[in-house]
């Protein structure tokens, strides 16, 4: 697991894409700072630029360097979550604009699982995670299922967790705005 995150974080600090297992289902990932990194996922994907993609964090405590106000109510739904939790927040920042939508809102995710969050704290910066398909495709529940295109379009590809043949879900996805108004978006 060492080395993948070794060679991992290599890629993503020179502007590359990994393919790579998350608390939920494999990701594609970039450093959610690099504009150019951001873009070239679009273009793996064919997806629409104006439809979001969201990022990781390995520590609630890294929310405030990228969005502007946390709502008070975001530090307990994290806390409390028993699955992986999504939450869209207002005031997005010091993130790739194209990552950004255009009513300014990010979506972010703290995880838990053992790669993605120890990547997420030896990269030192927020990953994104997007599902790895071609849009209007299936989503992959599994690596056996992601298809060639997605994996020989990355940079690296991780080896922990390829074989696993449990399928995985995706997160509950919740917006929240600064008065604190909860809008359940994917349960």
């Amino acid at each position: 697991m060492q080395e993948d995150i070794r060679k991992a974080c290599e890629v993503l600090r020179n502007g590359g894409m990994i393919l790579y297992p998350t608390d939920t289902i494999w990701g594609i990932g970039c450093d959610a700072t690099n504009e150019e990194a951001v873009k070239k996922i679009y273009k793996l994907k064919q997806r629409d630029d104006s439809k979001s993609m969201l990022l990781l964090l390995d520590n609630p405590a890294k929310l405030q360097t990228y969005v502007q106000e946390v709502p008070d109510i975001a530090w307990d739904l994290i806390e409390l979550a028993d699955k992986p939790l999504t939450i869209i927040y207002e005031g997005a920042r010091n993130l790739a604009p194209a990552l950004i939508a255009a009513d300014g809102t990010i979506g972010i995710r703290i995880t838990h699982e053992l790669f993605s969050r120890e990547l997420c704290k030896q990269f030192r910066k927020p990953i994104v995670s997007t599902s790895a398909n071609i849009s209007g495709q299936p989503t992959p529940s599994r690596f056996s299922q992601i298809s060639r295109e997605i994996i020989e379009g990355v940079d690296y590809v991780v080896k922990y967790r390829q074989k696993e043949q449990t399928d995985s879900k995706t997160s509950s996805i919740i917006r929240l705005t600064r008065n604190g108004t909860i809008q359940i978006v994917r349960k």
